[in-house]
Parts: C-alpha cells; sequence; structure tokens
C-alpha cells in the first residue's frame, strides 16, 4: 500500500471553498498535506507515492449519503453493511448515514453500539440514525440522550411518519438539547389510498389506489410549524411535491430551523416511469411521451416508492429547489430490496429503488444536460449533508489542509449503460436498467486510502 497519494491536474471543485480550479492535492497519512491551485505552486511528492492523473476528471470532498438503508440487522438477504459499504464507496460515497428501519431497530444505545461496531469494520464511515420511538411504534419517545451518547447522528422513524403531533413536539423539544435532527417522512396515511404510486394520470390510467400530493404537504406544513414553535432542529426526508418546496422556501424565509433532502429519483424521473418501458423505446430523463402509452398495460414495480415518483411539475420544481438552495440536500434512499420483493403484484410489491451506484450517473448526466449546476450538485452531497449532521462533521466538506482525505474523483463524461447485474448492493432493484448515463466514479478514497478505482 502507498502511504501517500499525488492527484494530478484534476479540477477540483471544493463548495465549502468556493474553488472551482484546476489544481493538484498531495495525501499523506490519511490527511490533505497540500492543495495546489493553478499549479502555480510545487509540492515536494514523497517516494513511496502513487501518483494518479486526473486530467479532465473533477477532484472533490467525498459524497455524503444522509438515507441509507443497510438492512441489517434482520433483513440480511437485501442488504448488509458490508455489501451497502461496497455500494456506496463504488457510488463515491465516503459516509453514509443508515436508516433505523432494521430489526430489531436502534432504540437503544446496546443497538446502537453494537451498529457501530460492524460499521467500523467496512472501508466506510457508516453514522447510524436513531429511532424517534420505540420499536417505531409511534407510542413513545426513546431515550434520545442515551441514544445521542451511543454515537447516533439523528432521529428518524424511517418511513413510518409521526402520526401524533404531541410526539413531533416533543421530539423537536428534545433536539434543542441533543443537537441532532429529527428527520421526518412526511406522508399523512390517513389521506393515502394505496403506497408508491401518485394520485395522478398514471394511477387512474392502471387503475391503482394511490398517494395525493396533499398528504405529503400536510405533513410538511405540521412538522414546519412544530420546529417554529419549539425552535427544535427538523430535517424533511425525501421532498416529492412542488407544495412542500412553496412550504420549505416559506420556511426559511421566516428563519425556522429546518433543512431538506431530496433524492435523484424525486428530481429526475417522474410518475411517467412506472408504465415500462417497451423493448425498443429509448429511456432518458424525461420518459417517452404518454401517447407512447396508449397500448401498453405494464407496470415497472422497480419504480414504486415511497413518496411515490410525482408529476413532471414536482420533480422540475425538486430540481429547480436544488439549483437556488432551496432543497439542501441530496440523499440517495438506497432501498434494496431481493427480486422476489418486487416481482409481484403492484400492490404487494415492496417500496423502494437501489440508488447509491446509480446516483452520480443520473445527477452528472442531468448536470452535462444543463439542468443542475455542477456547483450546487456537489455542495448538495458535501456542504448540504454537514448542515445537517453539524460542527463535529464539518471537516468532511472540504479539501483543505491538514484535513481528513476524503476524497471522490469524477470521470465526467464517460458514458455507461446501468447494468444491476454488476451492482455491489444485493439490491438489483433500479427502474434505470438499460439507460446510458453519462458521468462515473473514477476513484474514491475514504481517509486517504483509495477504497474504489473503476476499472
Amino acid at each position: 500500500m502507498y502511504k501517500s497519494l499525488f492527484l494530478k491536474n484534476g479540477r477540483i471543485i471544493d463548495p465549502s471553498q468556493k474553488i472551482d480550479s484546476v489544481g493538484s492535492l498531495l495525501i499523506s497519512n490519511g490527511k490533505i498535506q497540500n492543495l495546489l491551485l493553478n499549479n502555480v505552486n510545487s509540492a515536494s511528492i514523497p517516494k513511496d507515492c502513487l501518483i494518479i492523473d486526473c486530467e479532465g476528471m473533477i477532484i472533490c470532498p467525498g459524497f455524503i449519503d444522509l438515507h441509507t438503508h443497510l438492512r441489517e440487522p434482520g433483513f440480511e438477504y437485501k442488504e448488509t453493511i458490508s455489501s451497502g459499504a461496497l455500494a456506496a464507496a463504488k457510488g463515491g460515497f465516503t459516509t453514509i448515514c443508515s436508516m433505523p428501519n432494521t430489526n430489531p431497530c436502534p432504540d437503544n444505545a446496546s443497538i446502537v453500539r453494537d451498529l457501530i461496531k460492524i460499521g467500523d469494520n467496512t472501508k466506510l464511515r457508516i453514522l447510524p440514525i436513531g429511532c424517534i420511538t420505540i420499536n417505531r411504534k409511534g407510542e413513545s419517545i426513546v431515550e434520545m440522550s442515551d441514544l445521542a451518547q451511543a454515537g447516533v447522528i439523528g432521529f428518524s422513524d424511517d418511513g413510518d411518519a409521526l402520526k401524533r403531533s404531541d410526539l413531533i413536539r416533543e421530539a423537536l423539544l428534545y433536539s434543542t438539547i441533543t443537537g441532532l435532527p429529527i428527520i421526518t417522512h412526511c406522508e399523512d396515511p390517513s389521506l393515502i389510498t394505496g403506497k408508491g404510486i401518485n394520485e395522478g394520470w398514471v394511477s387512474s390510467r392502471l387503475g391503482l389506489h394511490s398517494s395525493p400530493s396533499i398528504a405529503e404537504e400536510t405533513m410538511v406544513a405540521r412538522d414546519i410549524e412544530m420546529a417554529r414553535l419549539t425552535g427544535g432542529k427538523l430535517h424533511l426526508a425525501h421532498i416529492s411535491t412542488e407544495g412542500s418546496v412553496r412550504l420549505i422556501r416559506d420556511a426559511k424565509k421566516r428563519k425556522i430551523n429546518i433543512t431538506a433532502e431530496a433524492t435523484p429519483h424525486h428530481i429526475l424521473l417522474s410518475e411517467d416511469w412506472i408504465m415500462g418501458w417497451a423493448e425498443n423505446e429509448e429511456k432518458n430523463l424525461t420518459g417517452p411521451s404518454i401517447l407512447s402509452y396508449v397500448t401498453k398495460n405494464t407496470y415497472d414495480t422497480n419504480s414504486k416508492v415511497s413518496p411515490p415518483l410525482r408529476a413532471k411539475k414536482d420533480s422540475q420544481a425538486i430540481l429547480g429547489a436544488i439549483n437556488d438552495g432551496t432543497i439542501d440536500v441530496i440523499a440517495t434512499d438506497h432501498a434494496p430490496h431481493s427480486y422476489f420483493d418486487k416481482a409481484t403484484t403492484w400492490d404487494d410489491a415492496a417500496v423502494g429503488i437501489s440508488g447509491l451506484e446509480t446516483a452520480l450517473g443520473l445527477l452528472m448526466t442531468a448536470a452535462n444536460k444543463k439542468l443542475l449546476t455542477l456547483d450546487r450538485m456537489i455542495s448538495s452531497l458535501t456542504t448540504g449533508p454537514v448542515s445537517v449532521l453539524g460542527l463535529k462533521w464539518k471537516e468532511l466538506e472540504s479539501l483543505k489542509e491538514n484535513t481528513i482525505a476524503d476524497i471522490t474523483i469524477i470521470n465526467p463524461h464517460k458514458k455507461w449503460m446501468v447494468d444491476s447485474s454488476l451492482f455491489l448492493s444485493k439490491g438489483r432493484n433500479t427502474p434505470l436498467d438499460g439507460m446510458e448515463l453519462e458521468g462515473k466514479i473514477a476513484y474514491t478514497i475514504r481517509n486517504g486510502e483509495i477504497i474504489y478505482t473503476d476499472k
């Protein structure tokens, strides 16, 4: 193993320092020793140094995923912490935050400590998110201080929305003590007749029960007002509607302590994808025209997610909110499932997309099409997540000298075809199979060590 790395002649993009310049990085002993911009300066390169020519590539801080499902313990047939870590590294992520929908779930300090030990045996930084309520039942709050001391970085009941307003209020009050975010899934179950599909033309066409936009927006509005009332730290997970964007934008104008995330699939896909694809039909980010569906009666359960893929006006609003900073974070909501979880009827199929290995390709394709700015793409994967995690993790967002060498290197114009059979994740459930993307991870470096390289 080389003790040092020299990354030369890459395009260095570091939003935390407002850097976008050709330059080089010298890494030694797990830290960034020298940041050289415009090749004005030179560094003394050690003899045991591996030199990587990054010409034409982007060098940026390591990606952070705030929303990853690792399934362990309890559902190891879908994913393990180890397999999820491999998939994350392939996707350019050096830090991932594991959601608590496991069995048993992390609602006590002992389970949290066990998860941290398992994560420490991988080459990634894995940060656990604890439950808000005991066993995620939505009945009573966990011992938040104990879980915070054990090492959780936030609290969430994941896909189970907190129906009781008194509990979200109590959780947000506790967050003023722990300083950790309350991460909410905003869908009012009383307004949902069927999970995973938007109330719109596709659900009507297929005759399926659905989830209307208002189910999300009423919960977003409630949680924002609870954050205003308590002063607590609220993070809104996987925002999917135009109405939610308006509510978040207004809340930020009112200086309410909230952050929000969106997924690559909610930004760039829409409900059209549920209709499936004809054999010789070209896949693209906006989907084929509605007319091409007239003779089709199929649907793709790999497009079933919660919250569901929405109308195109919603995805366009989310994209605009990423570009203007209203939405702080892009998170994958990586939700791996087995083949049999998806190869069934729509109503019986599990919700979720395996997203760690396709996130960068989707986002970089959008950036190359001028739909998304590079600066906002990278900041949404670095400085945005750190704004949620807090000052303790500030070092992770930057390429400053003497900071931890967590680095992602992107080949921005490399074209590749999504082939889920090659995923490192156990979950092969993606609607993107067969789609050509432009932009691929070249190297992922964690703590100065190369943990993934595209061969």
